[in-house]
């Protein structure tokens, strides 16, 4: 089993890196937010890796941070949540957050993701909800639900679901108004 890598990024694309170790090179799995972080020839990458091993092939998926890959484990047991959509929700919010949003049963936050339907979202949170309270890691609510309707208007205006959060976020909590927090979001993300 592979469980650690550390290498140089020496390739990468929109879903992969191919890391680089003892002249050996291993195509990895990302995140989004992750393969944002890597750099090609820079610093070397540390992965925690899980290897899934199908019928007709051995993949590899990574992770810059512990949490996340703990997170992803405790998704894929769930059926119908294969290593492709856990990939896709790691990519939508930190694991904190996300685990967060499934302890406090927030359906709506979950089915934000491509490939997460009602019923994939109901699932995740009845199967996880006792075994999130069981995690390393802390759990962060983020007002996830408080700025849901500031996110949905972002999307509608062509933003993505992350980035809609990354820049509500950064706006002061005493902006409480809807309408004035999507304001100050639109401002920062034209910038």
């Amino acid at each position: 089993m592979i469980s650690y890598l550390e290498g140089t990024a020496i390739a990468k694309n929109e879903k992969s890196a191919m890391i680089l170790v003892n002249g050996v090179g291993y195509k990895v799995f990302f995140s989004v937010g992750d393969l944002n972080t890597i750099a090609l020839g820079g610093d070397p990458v540390k992965a925690f890796t899980h290897l899934q091993v199908k019928e007709d092939a051995l993949e590899l998926y990574g992770f810059l941070d512990r949490s996340a890959l703990e997170l992803f484990e405790l998704l894929i047991t769930i059926s119908g949540i294969g290593p492709k959509v856990a990939l896709a929700i790691l990519s939508m919010e930190s694991p904190s957050v996300l685990a967060g949003a499934i302890a406090r049963e927030d359906v709506k936050f979950l089915t934000k993701v491509s490939g997460v339907g009602l019923k994939s979202a109901q699932k995740i949170v009845l199967e996880l909800h006792e075994k999130i309270a069981k995690v390393s890691f802390a759990m962060h609510d983020a007002g996830a639900s408080a700025d849901a309707d500031a996110i949905d208007a972002l999307v509608a205006l062509g933003w993505s679901a992350r980035d809609a959060r990354d820049a509500l976020k950064n706006i002061p909590k005493e902006i409480e108004r809807t309408d004035l927090r999507i304001k100050e979001a639109l401002k920062a993300l034209g910038r």
